[in-house]
């Protein structure tokens, strides 16, 4: 009886979720879903050569409940056990829905004021673009905006993403997202 209860509760969950992300969409003009990367979004390090640019992303306003946005990059193919943090941005006001190009350059200066980029896994406050180990098949690269029901996600600066991840799940409304791909041969 109680597996039935939790299958219920899990269900009634997923589908209030799916329900809120219907409407909620995320997209780029940069980068298409299911599309390849280009050397604007691949790292310039590690034996990559890209330009690291963060691409221009634009999404519908969440539910009428979100408070502010964040968004993360995020590889689950990398080969660290843990996948590989690419940008978590946050603290993103209701009243923005889009982010320019280059936006997660380490001066942060295009991003609108008051949000913060969190540390990555390259150790920086910025966008880093893929570089996969040589040889992997495609790493897929996933993008997803987060509405969220509280104004600011208050951590200390040097906040692992794995922190500030457990902050934005733990206050998601609803999430929307798109996953392209790269590989290096």
């Amino acid at each position: 009886m109680y597996r039935k209860l939790l299958l219920v509760v899990a269900i009634l969950c997923f589908t209030a979720t799916a329900t809120l992300a219907g409407n909620f969409k995320l997209t780029s003009p940069t980068i298409k879903s299911g599309a390849t990367l280009t050397d604007e979004q691949v790292f310039d390090g590690f034996g990559c050569t890209g330009k690291n640019q963060s691409p221009a992303l634009k999404w519908t306003p969440g539910p009428k409940e979100t408070k502010s946005y964040a968004i993360t990059v995020y590889d689950p193919d990398a080969p660290t056990g843990s996948g590989w943090w690419h940008w978590v941005v946050y603290n993103i006001p209701v009243n923005v829905t889009e982010l320019v190009y280059g936006a997660g350059n380490a001066t942060g200066q295009l991003l609108p004021p008051g949000v913060i980029q969190g540390l990555t896994d390259y150790g920086t406050h910025a966008f880093g673009g893929a570089c996969p180990p040589k040889g992997d098949k495609p790493h897929r690269y996933i993008f997803t905006v987060y509405a969220l029901k509280i104004e600011k996600i208050d951590v200390p600066a040097e906040a692992s993403a794995a922190l500030i991840g457990f902050m934005i799940h733990s206050n998601t409304l609803a999430k929307a997202g798109f996953t392209a791909k790269y590989g290096r041969k």
